[in-house]
């Protein structure tokens, strides 16, 4: 009787613990193996999504063929070369940054890196986006970049500001706005670790220097030049320049700045001078360049040269605000020193992390404590906004950019249209046809809640929005968190809501023509879904991720039918959060601004060719061993 109860006992204590690991699983991001486990949930308001028969569960161990499947491990491998190929010492990096840049590091090096390494950086070598920037600058010389930098603020007209760094201290901000006050508390952590220097900081929403291509060539010709490794660097800042702003100056050197005002204007016209000869936005082919930066099924599969006006420049020059009728733009083909927060890559601007991803905003701000697990969230596309983006008119607010997309995620507008997507072989799982014709106005009511809350920069007035747009309540992030599927797009310029979008439990979804400092850190098709500026395949991207139809009407009928994969989809978005926690912090806006500052500080110095570190790293082993890189 003993021995009974015994081995009772232990095949209890055994399908217990079997409960256990079922229920530690099904919370996980592994492929789930076991099907149809019944777990009582209490009442709550989660929606009532679609039936998940034909969930991620019924893919499991099927050689999925669909392009993004293919796109996510192509990702994958390219974020793992990312993550291996870091330097992991001082002496390491100090090896790596004389090899790609040929020159010695600046004088600070040292101290930089232990600021960073002490502030948990990941990737101690990705700062290239910082020597792109400034590589034309060792083309102008140094007191002409200085001369700029102290006095293009002082024409209200130019639309800057000035921060100025006088003895390790901040001495004062001119013609203030909340940019500069913003950048000056990111700069306040290491500003004692600074020679003296003048900022010039953009105070509109577009970027502001766009050089043409045989100039720019110029330019780099020169600095390719004027490299060298010297053996002997001297490894302290130069003293007592002119060209710096000063107080009662009564013979200021200058060198006036010419700035071309372009607002409502069409911008195509100046950026293409900035591309190569034989670029798409200089050569007038006719052909689209979706074959550059697309794979054959229409997915980007390019990031960076989806939003290269070089190449889509022609193909969207009549479908983004910025560039047929941009709200302001005050913009100079004359190098000029300007930091600004974002730009289009044929700019020459400074790029330094955004404002609103360090400043305590509410409406900008990632709060967890206001999302929602996966499961819990509906299985819907959000977005809200006002009708920024540029200068709207009754004539062609339906071009822009915000109001392509409002009217293409319209269930009213889409009645009459259809989309392409990808079916899936009934037939043979894994393996998907084009399916030409999908009526996607079912789709978009059950699965889109995207719409204007306001409407604004309207000429003359907003009026004529009245008889067109029904206009949404505003939603807090909370609410929007509510979504699995967040899209993001530009406004005037680029998005602050992008990182509360990527540090949350949901799936980001982007769509931008702007560069950020962050972009090398980012992975699309890992952390975030890429979708290109004319929205064609948002459909194929939701129709994968949510399903639409059922192996039976495919069967019986031919009717669409695409699987559910929404264990890809929270995997992404999980990826997306982990990445972020690590690299987008707000200590990594403070570890790019200071090395930034300190590349800068270089450039304008007149002894810039012979300054720089001299050691080979050496000096930082017994700190490299105590503190360990983030894994």
């Amino acid at each position: 009787m003993d021995g009974r109860r015994t081995v009772l006992a232990l095949a209890f204590f055994g399908c217990m613990l079997l409960l256990a690991n079922i229920v530690h699983l099904s919370g996980s991001d592994l492929q789930p193996k076991i099907k149809n486990i019944s777990v009582p949930i209490p009442a709550s308001n989660i929606w009532s999504g679609p039936s998940n028969s034909h969930g991620s569960e019924d893919h499991a161990g099927v050689n999925d063929d669909h392009p993004i499947s293919t796109l996510m491990k192509d990702a994958n491998k390219e974020w793992k070369a990312y993550k291996d190929g870091r330097s992991t010492t001082f002496r390491e990096t100090v090896a790596k940054y004389r090899k790609i840049n040929e020159r010695n590091p600046p004088p600070g090096f040292k101290e930089w890196y232990q600021f960073a390494r002490e502030r948990g950086v990941y990737n101690i070598d990705d700062f290239e986006q910082i020597m792109d920037d400034l590589r034309p600058f060792w083309g102008l010389e140094p007191a002409i970049i200085r001369t700029l930098a102290a006095h293009m603020h002082e024409d209200p007209r130019n639309g800057l500001s000035g921060l100025h760094i006088r003895d390790n201290k901040i001495w004062k901000l001119t013609n203030e706005n909340w940019r500069v006050e913003t950048f000056a508390k990111i700069v306040k952590p290491f500003v004692h670790l600074l020679p003296d220097m003048d900022i010039s900081i953009n105070r509109l929403d577009q970027p502001r220097v766009v050089i043409p291509f045989d100039d720019m060539q110029e330019l780099l010709l020169l600095e390719a030049s004027s490299r060298q490794i010297y053996p002997d660097p001297i490894p302290e800042w130069s003293r007592d320049m002119d060209g710096f702003l000063k107080d009662n100056d009564t013979s200021p050197i200058t060198v006036h700045a010419k700035f071309i005002e372009a607002a409502g204007k069409s911008f195509m016209p100046i950026a293409r001078e900035a591309c190569p000869p034989e670029s798409r936005a200089r050569s007038n082919n006719p052909d689209r360049g979706d074959s550059l930066y697309k794979d054959s099924h229409g997915f980007v599969a390019n990031f960076n040269r989806s939003s290269d006006l070089c190449t889509v420049g022609p193909d969207i020059q009549n479908k983004h605000g910025l560039l047929f009728s941009p709200s302001s733009m005050m913009v100079s083909k004359q190098l000029l020193p300007i930091f600004g927060e974002c730009k289009v890559n044929v700019n020459s601007d400074i790029l330094f992390p955004a404002n609103m991803y360090y400043m305590d905003d509410e409406r900008y701000l990632y709060d967890p404590k206001f999302d929602y697990d996966w499961d819990d969230k509906k299985d819907i596309l959000m977005w809200r906004g006002v009708t920024s983006g540029g200068v709207n008119t009754a004539e062609n607010w339906q071009y822009m950019h915000r109001q392509r997309l409002v009217h293409f995620t319209n269930s009213t507008y889409m009645a009459d249209k259809a989309a392409q997507v990808l079916s899936e072989d009934p037939d043979l799982k894994g393996a998907y046809h084009i399916f030409e014709n999908f009526n996607v106005s079912d789709f978009t009511s059950k699965h889109t809640d995207v719409g204007f809350t306001n409407a604004i920069s309207c000429v003359p007035d907003c009026s004529f929005y009245d008889a067109i747009v029904t206009f949404k309540n505003g939603t807090t992030m909370a609410e929007q968190f509510l979504s699995k599927y967040l899209i993001d797009v530009d406004g005037h310029s680029f998005s602050g809501r992008w990182y509360a979008f990527l540090c949350s439990k949901s799936l980001g979804i982007k769509s931008t023509i702007f560069r950020e400092w962050h972009d090398s850190r980012l992975f699309a098709w890992r952390h975030f879904v890429p979708l290109d500026n004319g929205y064609e395949e948002l459909y194929s991207i939701l129709a994968y991720f949510i399903r639409v139809g059922s192996v039976s009407e495919a069967l019986k009928d031919g009717y669409l039918y695409v699987p559910r994969h929404d264990f890809e989809a929270r995997k992404l978005g999980r990826q997306g959060r982990e990445w972020a926690e690590k690299v987008l912090r707000r200590e990594d806006i403070e570890i790019y601004t200071f090395r930034l500052l300190l590349e800068y500080a270089r450039v304008i110095d007149d002894n810039r060719h012979a300054l720089g570190y001299s050691g080979d790293g050496s000096e930082m082993d017994r700190f490299d061993a105590k503190h360990r890189f983030p894994s």
